[in-house]
């Protein structure tokens, strides 16, 4: 069920909340600029480090063997990523010989949401309702419940047993010839299930640790054994489940998988060293090292990288520019909150001052992406810096009216003809 509150602000407080809010504002418009800024640049250090290194890149037609030509040579190859090394889990005592070893944990719980909705009264007061709801769900890490707005589920949380999550590496892992640095391990992603296989000790362990645990919480229960022989402990391929019924969580269960990561083929850009990689850096100070799965080519993986680095680019201007836009309307916030004693004329100039932000907030941004550009990309640069302009005369130098007049003019023209 819903839990709902009301609490109301008055036209004082709102007024001087807007005012302090002015600071955030400054702050979130020259966060917004600083990014705008540092964004372009790292945009253009990245594609000159790309295409750098495309141009550099030769291909390793047989990783199987050392070749000491391509010694500090960044080089394009594919072959096995392979491991001898045995991984056992510290808690569980499972292992295998694997690139990795991980284990997640999950613990099932009531979980609080939040809806706000605001309201504002003649008068300049504010009425916000907040409705709380609850629901339960499987989630990374134990929710604490004293804390809930509604007084029924305050303490209704608990854990059967708290795991924490892990994962360790291989520290060798060979390609062909070579060995993998650290950074291109962890880049492996052929994941796989590791199938369960606990011990008689560990099992009757936890079964009695759980079902103290569970009758500590629950009251005393009377079960019927599962297929393993245990009431609360069940094994399913790589899960590992505490609780009654799988089928049927219940507040506290508590459920660990665990995965490896095997031993494929992998395709390595890195700079040979030795019987090793390292990462290229380019001449603008900007490193490189890639490894993807399966077999691709230099142009294949190059091509990617770019795509990467243009979709980067753009979410770093959006948020950006909604940093910008967000801190103008923080700044000039307080020009709606000093009207809103009518709330019908202040939403008529909140609306008016948020359309003017929002075109202001552009501009500006066009603007500094633009002077940042004419540093690295001046015929790009200079192009923003007149869009931006257009947009200046059109908006706020009557340059729409203009605009209007000479369409009209063009029409008449043939008339008169």
């Amino acid at each position: 069920m819903a839990y709902t509150e009301k609490q109301t602000t008055g036209y004082g407080t709102r007024v001087g909340r807007s005012f302090k809010g002015i600071l955030t504002g400054i702050i979130l418009f020259i966060g917004g600029t600083v990014l705008l800024w540092w964004n372009e640049g790292r945009a253009v250090r990245t594609a000159d480090m790309l295409e750098e290194a495309q141009e550099a890149c030769e291909v390793m037609e047989n990783p199987s063997k050392k070749n000491a030509s391509l010694d500090g040579e960044l080089v394009c190859g594919t072959a096995m990523a392979t491991t001898e090394d045995s991984l056992v889990d510290k808690d569980f005592g499972i292992g295998a010989t694997a690139i990795s070893l991980k284990r997640d944990v999950e613990y099932y719980q009531w979980v609080e949401s939040k809806h706000e909705e605001t309201e504002d009264k003649l008068g300049g007061k504010e009425e916000k309702t907040i409705t709380y709801t609850y629901d339960k769900k499987w989630v990374g890490s134990p929710v604490d419940s004293k804390d809930f707005h509604d007084p029924d589920y305050r303490g209704r949380n608990f854990t059967l047993t708290t795991i924490e999550p892990d994962q360790q590496w291989a520290e060798n892992v060979t390609f062909g010839a070579y060995r993998l640095n650290e950074s291109l391990i962890h880049s492996m992603t052929s994941t796989e299930p590791l199938e369960l296989t606990l011990s008689d000790d560990l099992m009757r362990q936890l079964n009695r640790n759980t079902e103290m645990a569970y009758e500590n919480f629950y009251g005393k229960q009377t079960l019927a054994a599962n297929d393993s022989g245990y009431n609360y402990v069940h094994l399913n391929e790589n899960e590992l489940y505490l609780g009654v019924n799988t089928g049927s969580p219940q507040v506290g269960d508590v459920r660990v998988t665990f995965e490896k990561v095997m031993p494929a083929k992998v395709t390595v850009v890195s700079v040979v060293d030795g019987d090793t990689f390292k990462p290229f850096k380019a001449g603008n100070g900007e490193h490189f090292q890639k490894l993807v799965m399966g077999k691709k080519g230099i142009d294949e993986i190059f091509e990617g990288e770019k795509s990467t680095n243009t979709i980067l680019t753009w979410l770093f201007r959006l948020l950006g520019t909604l940093l910008v836009i967000g801190g103008l309307k923080g700044i000039f916030g307080f020009i709606e909150a000093l009207l809103k004693v009518v709330p019908f004329i202040a939403n008529i100039v909140g609306w008016g001052v948020g359309f003017v932000c929002t075109i202001v907030g552009i501009v500006w941004s066009l603007i500094v992406i633009a002077i940042a550009w004419v540093f690295y990309r001046p015929v790009l640069g200079i192009t923003l810096l007149v869009i931006a302009g257009l947009l200046v005369w059109i908006f706020a130098f009557g340059g729409k009216n203009k605009i209007k007049q000479l369409a009209n003019k063009k029409k008449d023209e043939p008339a008169q003809a």
